[in-house]
């Protein structure tokens, strides 16, 4: 039972190395950027006429 649970944890260990390996990757700094934008992006911009957002 102590080698399945140290294969377990290795193989965790791999998967969570393996994780940050892809989030730090520079091939992906772009899109994350891009996501990090989203929240601060207006769902509505206003209008060329009165310049206030339109409502519904």
């Amino acid at each position: 039972m102590a080698l399945v649970h140290s294969i377990w944890t290795v193989m965790m260990l791999l998967v969570f190395v393996g994780i940050i390996a892809w989030a730090w990757n520079g091939k992906r700094k772009a899109s994350f950027d891009e996501a990090a934008q989203l929240a601060l992006e207006d769902d509505h911009p206003p209008t060329a006429s009165t310049g206030e957002p339109k409502n519904g």
